[in-house]
Parts: structure tokens; C-alpha cells; sequence
């Protein structure tokens, strides 16, 4: 009988540690999937996700899955092919699609706009270059902010070209290329030049240059009016349920945040940044430049904000790239870590689910670094007794609740407690609610806003001054906080 050769007991050697290395690779990628699904899972029970998620790890796909109702009058659950309205995600899309014309030799990022858009206001079209536009730094103010967008100009449909004479003539903000201050307006302006310079429509250089070279079949320009497969519906929080979000026509967020999407498209777009697919390496690397301080420990690239993270509650950081989005009914985000080509997708139907906090715990997983696991929010169950039996009641209930592990203040959550109560005239309780979140969320520039205005609707312009200024303090993007705070203090 021959003896096997050495030769030949080396290769099974090399191939039995081959395949117990694929076995071990394999079980991590299990139980970290396991370990988003059970943090997952835990939000959905608790009613604070309805959406879809997909998590990459060193570029491939190691977790998807829907949670909660597409539609909840058919209850028709959301699938990993479920249509998402986008919002501000729509806005790297954008940018790319400059960088694309730019690369061509169609356009340049440093002349001012009015060399495309000759129509363009000239009190500031020759101001204002493409850059600034793509980096929230051209001053011009935000129409979204427009205290009259959501319960007029919203609901009714405009051209690219209308809609920019709205804006184009106001005063800017402040010297373009001066600060950062985010402004749907800015990218709203980028797609009206993308039809310019291309003689298409923005959804039409979309679908020709980016979406149909990627094969992202399930991605495109939302409109009301079409009959769309697999489109969620959005809804919006009412106390303990939910009712339809409100209407919007979009044609108003247009390039700044029109679009839809799934989460398995979401991933093709993802992949095609890695490579030379859609730009060239030189341009590409445009997208993620570090151009201007967006917040105390990010910048913002084009299209996207950088920043250096904690990966969970461990003191090691990790760069991100990232960004979210939100419009009636939905919000969204999508990070990636480019250094271990990790993607997290989050894209949820009730609006305002704690998306960043979920990302967080799963970046802490996929880094096998300690996390926190959600937990019920205690607004809800203390606005019931504060609308029920008062807020010296409520009060002892939250008391109660805060010594339950299975509770936690949301500041989300507690935000539209406070605001349910003061928009029924409660305005003490209101004031009582928002300065608990404020108390629990101190580096948080909203809670301080939503106090004083409540502050201010009660009739203490003092206290809602010192708020206010606390609040932009922290948010320097808090532009309706600015305005308010000049015309009370005049």
C-alpha cells in the first residue's frame, strides 16, 4: 500500500485550516448578526423603529431585514426591497452628479452660479460659487426654515425655475464662504444647474448616470401622483399611535431630498465609492474633502459630513461618513467606515426614530466594543398621567419609571410630550417637560429651543432669551432659533 506523499499531507493541511478559517469567519459574522438583530428587534418591540436596515462588514452584506408595517392600514410588512422616501440623502447624489460635470469639463466649482444660471438674481448669483453651494456655505437661507413652508408653500407644486425666484433675491445669511449653516436651498439651486448644463431634467441625469449604471432598478425621483411597487407609506407619531404623515409635493425638496430608495440599492451606491465607476479616483475623493466645521467634531465634504467617532461606549474612534435625512413621514441614514468598509443603513417610516443611537450600538458590534441596548421611553407613559391626573402626578411617575431598567428618558420622545402639551395649552406642563429633557440632554442645542419658545409662550421673553441664545450656542445651524431670538430681542 503506497504511503501519501508529504506533499500531499501538506495540502490537506492547508485546505483543513482553510476551511476551519472560512468556519470561524462565518460563526463571527453569525453571531454579529445575531447581535443586530436581537438590538433591533428590541426597538421594533418598543416601538421605536419601522423600517429597514442592512449592515456590511469589509464590504459584504452580513445583515438585512424589515421591521414593522410598509402599510399599516394593509399591514403590509416592510421588506429589504421596500421604497423609501430618502429626504437629505438625496443631496450626495447631487454633489456626485456636480462632480460628474465638473470632471467633463461642463462646470467649474470656483466661478460664481450666475456664469450657468444667467437668470439668477445678480444681487447674489455673483457671489456665490458651486463649492459654496455644496458645502452649505453661500448664505442663502434655507426655505425649509420659511415659517410658512410646511403649512403653504409645501403643499403646492413649482418649477425649479419658480421656486428658485423665491429665494434668489433675499438677503444672504452672511458672506458666502464666511460659515457653515445648512441650506436645502443651496442644493435645490445645484439641481436647477444639472438641467442647465445638461439640457435634462434632474431625475433624467440621475436615472442615465447614476442609477441605471449601477443597476439601482429600485431607486429614483419620488412622485406623489405615480403608482410606485413596494413604496412605504409615512407616518407620523400622535401621542401612543400613528396617523398618515403630511403632504408634500416633491417638487419642493426636489434636489436637496426628492428621492427613494431601498436599503439593497443604498449598498450598490456604497460599492460604486469604492471604485471608478461613476467618477474617476481624483474627483471622487472631492466628495469626502474636509472643506468647512459643520459641528464640534465634524466637517462637511460635498454632500456628506466626516467625522472622527467613538466606536460605542469605548474611548477608540473611528472616521465616518455619513449622512441623514428627513421628510414628512420618514427618516433615513446611511454611514460608512471607509477603513473597514463597514455600511450601516437605517431607513424608517414614522419619522422621528433614534437612528444615530442605533448606529451607534451596531458600529459597537461590528467593532465587538461595549453598547447600550434601547430601552421603553418614559415620555408617553408621563404625558398620560399629566394629561390625566396633572403634572405634580406625572412627576412622581417619572420618578417611578427612572428606577426601572427597562425605562429611559428619549429626548425625541420627551420633545413631543412637551410640544403635545403646550399646542393644548399646557403651557407650565410644557415648560416642565422641556426643561427635564433639557436637564438629561445638556449638549443638546433643540431642547433648549423647544424651551424657549415654550418659555416664550408663556409670556417670559427673559428666560426665553437665555434659552434660545443657549441653543444656537450649541447649534450654530439653528437658524430659526436666530431669527426668533432677533425679533424678541429687539
Amino acid at each position: 500500500m503506497k504511503k501519501k506523499s508529504n506533499h500531499s499531507l501538506f495540502k490537506v493541511l492547508v485546505f483543513s485550516l482553510i476551511f476551519q478559517l472560512i468556519l470561524v469567519n462565518t460563526s463571527i459574522a453569525q453571531t454579529k448578526a445575531d447581535k443586530i438583530n436581537e438590538l433591533l428587534s428590541l426597538y421594533s418591540k418598543y416601538d421605536q423603529f419601522t423600517g429597514t436596515a442592512l449592515v456590511t462588514q469589509n464590504g459584504k452584506i452580513i445583515y438585512k431585514q424589515g421591521f414593522g408595517f410598509a402599510n399599516m392600514e394593509w399591514k403590509i410588512p416592510n421588506e429589504t426591497n421596500t421604497k423609501f422616501r430618502l429626504g437629505s440623502i438625496t443631496k450626495q447624489f447631487t454633489a456626485l452628479s456636480i462632480l460628474q460635470l465638473v470632471e467633463q469639463g461642463k462646470l467649474k466649482l470656483d466661478v460664481p452660479i450666475s456664469t450657468y444660471l444667467p437668470d439668477y438674481s445678480k444681487t447674489n448669483g455673483e457671489k456665490i460659487t458651486i463649492h459654496q453651494l455644496l458645502t452649505h456655505t453661500s448664505g442663502i437661507p434655507n426655505y425649509t426654515s420659511f415659517p410658512n413652508f410646511s403649512s403653504d408653500i409645501s403643499r403646492n407644486p413649482y418649477t425649479p425655475e419658480a421656486f428658485i425666484k423665491t429665494f434668489a433675491d433675499l438677503p444672504l445669511q452672511f458672506k458666502p464662504g464666511e460659515k457653515f449653516a445648512y441650506s436645502n436651498s443651496g442644493y435645490f439651486v445645484l439641481g436647477y444647474i444639472i438641467e442647465k448644463v445638461t439640457g435634462k431634467i434632474y431625475e433624467q441625469y440621475l436615472q442615465e448616470n447614476i442609477f441605471q449604471p449601477l443597476k439601482m432598478n429600485d431607486s429614483g425621483y419620488d412622485h406623489h401622483s405615480v403608482i410606485l411597487e413596494n413604496r412605504a407609506t409615512g407616518y407620523e407619531r400622535n401621542k401612543k399611535t400613528y396617523i398618515n404623515s403630511s403632504y408634500i409635493d416633491m417638487s419642493l425638496p426636489y434636489a436637496a431630498g426628492s428621492l427613494y430608495s431601498t436599503v439593497e440599492d443604498l449598498y450598490l451606491w456604497d460599492q460604486a465609492l469604492y471604485s471608478e465607476k461613476l467618477l474617476s479616483t481624483k474627483y471622487r475623493e472631492l466628495l469626502f474633502g474636509k472643506y468647512i466645521p459643520a459641528g464640534p467634531s465634524s466637517n462637511y465634504g460635498y454632500g456628506w459630513f466626516i467625522e472622527d467617532v467613538n466606536i460605542g461606549k469605548s474611548d477608540e474612534k473611528v472616521q465616518i461618513i455619513e449622512h441623514g435625512g428627513g421628510i414628512n413621514g420618514f427618516n433615513t441614514l446611511i454611514t460608512r467606515i471607509p477603513s473597514s468598509k463597514d455600511l450601516i443603513v437605517l431607513l424608517n417610516n414614522t419619522g422621528g426614530a433614534s437612528l444615530n443611537e442605533m448606529c451607534k450600538a451596531i458600529r459597537a458590534i461590528l467593532y465587538d466594543k461595549p453598547y447600550d441596548m434601547p430601552k421603553r421611553s418614559s415620555a408617553y407613559a408621563l404625558l398620560d398621567v399629566i394629561q390625566s391626573q396633572g403634572l405634580e402626578a406625572g412627576l412622581a411617575k417619572l420618578k417611578e419609571l427612572n428606577k426601572s431598567d427597562e425605562y429611559a428618558i428619549k429626548e425625541n420622545e420627551m420633545n413631543s410630550a412637551g410640544y403635545q402639551l403646550l399646542q393644548s395649552g399646557k403651557t407650565k406642563e410644557a415648560i416642565a417637560i422641556f426643561k427635564i429633557n433639557a436637564d438629561t440632554f445638556p449638549k443638546s442645542g433643540n431642547v433648549y429651543d423647544s424651551l424657549g419658545e415654550a418659555y416664550l409662550k408663556d409670556g417670559d421673553k427673559k428666560l426665553a432669551i437665555l434659552n434660545y441664545k443657549k441653543s444656537i450656542q450649541l447649534d450654530p445651524k439653528n437658524e430659526s432659533g436666530k431669527k426668533t431670538l432677533e425679533e424678541i430681542s429687539k
